[in-house]
């Protein structure tokens, strides 16, 4: 039986030599959550031909891999996170998969190969799907539960761009009527509280909600692993492919909350974070599925911050019930609250408070799933996420991890995400310590024993900052590096952060069909995070956004034990510490981008350790006969003009 190209020994990844290894790659792609190729959220569209879609195409046609690849790999990243979604394999109804495009997968997979990829899948959500406001699953799930999703937006059941925006006004973007980033207000809302709240926890909670005879929670689940197994079974042959994503950021529905209580504050029950605007409390949102008008207070930050009711709102003012007709509620029939349109009452006000939804529910699902992966190929890994916001208050993965699970959470700062401000000016010293603080300080508590490699599964920032001053200027003429210095500074900090705590990373992300435009951008809901843009390919350049902030020298493969690594981007220096295994045949391997190195790089290292460089891979191989402690250090050949960035 031949050793995986990866593999995990303790909290570390190791590569068939048993070397360590550090992951850093990107996502591919943000446009893959959209059908190929008019179903980017900048189109109007009412979803109705959602079985006749195709997802063929995305990230890319074939014929134009290789040309991105190139570009990725060329750049220094060694992994993709491949973005897959559950609609993409089983869009045309119950157990069709669609074979074209798993063919599709596994051809761009052979392709990242070729390049020296590895890849791993992620099957890819936000807010469940298109139909409520982001992407994951496919659409004739709802009427199969018994809901009609054509009516969400008149019942005030979701927030979703197509039918929020008025497509014919001319302004790039329309804050009176979908503000940025707001698709994640439908967490609360009442179509994404029933989906989720079905997906982990309907056969405990509602065990009469039955679909072909099974439970609703059983039901979802066997078709979505059902999606999985399928595209797993197209994988297997390929040695590249090193596993799965659980789920990308699941969120726990309704689990958690108080049946009625208003919530001004995420809690450790109950984590997804409270914004301003109406509030919604599960008995709010059932009443409305219902089909009833209902009254809910509006919040609004304080002096203080801290959230508070500043008014009251009506929602479903025209009674618009979203569950098929002749369908019972399956909450109000398992005793949450009586279903009364006339005189509703609660009546269990800790109905969705009765589990653990990380040991009864989360532990389970991530033993499903690589069950599910592994009965195709025993050696991929799992790559586990849990919804992100829940290891601020001290809950993360339970202890009963499948073995070779790898904690692929995520992280952003937050501020730059929202704000879409950042100052180049910043103490760099302040919040380079800030970010290695928050990243450490997330894997601490989503594994305190620490016990699974990590992997930062996204990180990334917005190239719309500061209203798209950089899409104006290079509108205006404005070329090289200098427009994106801002942009470079930030992640090179980020860059720093990982490197300080040896932590492998997948940037968000790389779309291929990105665009300098406010609207489209990476193709939905307005988010604009791509390292490239097909606008930035100009004058010959390759379509890089602050290439600099993110092509850098980092240890790939280290004989022995990684020790230290850190790079000064303003003189260039790079600098790594390795414990020598000298049982380990293989050397090092370090990452150098012709970016930091345009003319080559000029190594020292100890005595008695010997180095070569491979070119056009843009590697260094360190070799050393005895164990100890190995000291390298990398300078550029040419000397290095200090930017912004650097500075």
């Amino acid at each position: 039986m031949r050793r995986p190209l990866i593999d995990v020994a303790g909290n570390r990844f190791v590569d068939a030599d048993g070397r360590q290894m550090i992951l850093r790659g990107v996502n591919l792609g943000g446009d893959c959550k959209v059908p190929w190729p008019d179903g980017g959220t900048h189109l109007p569209g009412d979803f109705a031909d959602h079985r006749a879609v195709s997802f063929v195409n995305r990230p890319f046609p074939l014929e134009e891999a290789d040309a991105h690849l190139a570009r990725i790999a060329g750049w220094g990243f060694n992994i993709l996170r491949l973005l897959v979604t559950w609609e993409a394999i089983e869009h045309r109804g119950p157990g069709d998969f669609d074979h074209a495009y798993l063919d599709y997968v596994a051809g761009v997979c052979r392709a990242a190969a070729r390049h020296g990829l590895l890849i791993f899948i992620d099957f890819h959500q936000d807010v469940w799907s298109r139909m409520t406001g982001g992407d994951g699953a496919p659409g004739w799930l709802f009427a199969r539960l018994g809901l009609d999703f054509t009516r969400f937006d008149a019942a005030g059941a979701a927030h979703v761009m197509q039918h929020r925006y008025d497509y014919a006004r001319a302004e790039a973007r329309q804050e009176d009527r979908y503000p940025m980033m707001s698709w994640s207000r439908n967490y609360r809302l009442p179509a994404n509280g029933i989906m989720w709240t079905a997906f982990f926890a309907g056969a405990a909670l509602t065990p009469g909600w039955q679909i072909d005879g099974v439970d609703v929670q059983t039901f979802l689940r066997r078709h979505y692993l059902g999606a999985m197994a399928a595209l797993a079974a197209r994988l297997a042959d390929i040695p590249e492919v090193i596993g799965f994503d659980t789920l990308n950021e699941p969120s726990p529905g309704w689990i958690g909350q108080p049946m009625s209580a208003l919530q001004l504050a995420a809690t450790r029950e109950a984590p997804i974070p409270v914004r301003a605007g109406p509030a919604w409390t599960p008995f709010a949102a059932l009443q409305a599925a219902g089909g009833s008008r209902v009254e809910l207070p509006v919040l609004a930050p304080g002096p203080d911050g801290a959230m508070r009711i500043v008014g009251r709102e009506t929602a479903n003012a025209d009674g618009v019930p979203i569950w098929l007709p002749g369908t019972p509620d399956p909450f109000a029939a398992a005793g949450a609250w009586n279903g009364s349109a006339r005189d509703p009452q609660v009546l269990d006000e800790d109905f969705f408070r009765r589990l653990d939804p990380d040991e009864a529910l989360m532990c389970p699902f991530f033993h499903e799933v690589a069950e599910t992966i592994r009965t195709v190929r025993a050696d991929w890994l799992l790559f586990a996420e849990m919804n992100p916001y829940q290891f601020a208050y001290g809950r993360g993965f339970p202890a009963d991890m499948p073995a070779r699970s790898v904690n692929a959470s995520h992280w952003y700062d937050v501020d730059i995400l929202w704000r879409k401000r950042f100052d180049a000016e910043v103490d760099r010293a302040t919040l380079r310590e800030r970010y290695r603080s928050e990243i450490a300080g997330l894997h601490a508590a989503s594994d305190p024993r620490g016990a699974m490699p990590r992997l930062l599964g996204e990180f990334g920032i917005p190239y719309d900052l500061d209203q798209g001053a950089a899409y104006a200027a290079w509108a205006n003429g404005a070329r090289g590096e200098s427009l994106w210095d801002g942009h470079a500074v930030a992640l090179g900090l980020m860059y720093d952060a990982l490197d300080a705590l040896l932590i492998s990373a997948t940037q968000w992300n790389y779309t291929a069909t990105n665009r300098n435009d406010p609207r489209i951008g990476d193709g939905w809901n307005q988010e604009d995070l791509s390292i490239w843009s097909s606008d930035q390919q100009a004058g010959g350049a390759d379509g890089a956004r602050a290439r600099k902030g993110f092509s850098r020298p980092y240890v790939e493969r280290a004989q022995g034990a990684i020790v230290a690594m850190q790079f000064d981007s303003d003189s260039g220096r790079f600098e790594a510490e390795i414990d020598i295994d000298p049982t380990i045949a293989a050397p090092s391997v370090i990452v150098v981008p012709e970016t930091c190195f345009p003319g080559g790089p000029i190594v020292t290292t100890d005595p008695g350790a010997r180095w070569w460089h491979v070119e056009p891979a843009h590697r260094l191989c360190v070799a050393a006969r005895r164990a100890g402690r190995l000291r390298v250090t990398i300078e550029p050949a040419v000397e290095r003009r200090p930017t912004a960035a650097a500075r």
